[in-house]
């Protein structure tokens, strides 16, 4: 398979990858994001004072769902059964940075960085959605895999 997509059959058309003959391990996961806020809208978020409501606790459920939901929203993702999904929360406040970790866990065949991608910024998104009236100008910034194992390809770590 050197020097071939692996989603493009022989005629170049798309196609969920063949993953019949792979092994079943456990596969991990974690993405990271920030979202950006002004000093009102953060002293606002850590008061839970937004009009919208609780930001967070509606954010990790909306990561949470959005990992599960994965193989509905992307064309070629394999759906998988999720042994865990988690959205974790670090606020920096003097920063105005909400820093957002994902985690998918499976015992599958492939891996679950789609569903962490995905988990992480719906999250963040959410967040957007929860603090728009109060704020224009959010930024989502900075979405990456930080870590992944399990697999042929072994394990993956970054910052």
């Amino acid at each position: 398979m050197d020097g071939e997509f692996s989603h493009l059959d022989a005629e170049g058309r798309a196609r969920m990858v063949d993953v019949s003959a792979k092994t079943v391990s456990v596969r991990i996961a974690r993405v990271r994001v920030e979202v950006l806020l002004n000093p009102e809208t953060m002293r606002l978020l850590v008061e839970k004072a937004l009009p919208k409501g609780e930001v967070l606790g509606t954010a990790r459920i909306a990561g949470i769902l959005a990992a599960k939901r994965t193989a509905d929203l992307i064309p070629l993702c394999h759906p998988l059964p999720l042994d865990f999904a988690d959205i974790t929360f670090e606020l920096d406040e003097p920063g105005g940075r909400v820093l957002i970790e994902s985690e998918a866990r499976t015992s599958a065949k492939t891996g679950v960085e789609m569903e962490a991608l995905l988990a992480a910024q719906i999250a963040a998104a959410t967040i957007y959605d929860m603090c728009k009236a109060v704020q224009k100008d959010i930024r989502i910034t900075d979405c990456r895999l930080v870590y992944k194992s399990g697999g042929k390809s072994g394990v993956f770590q970054t910052d």
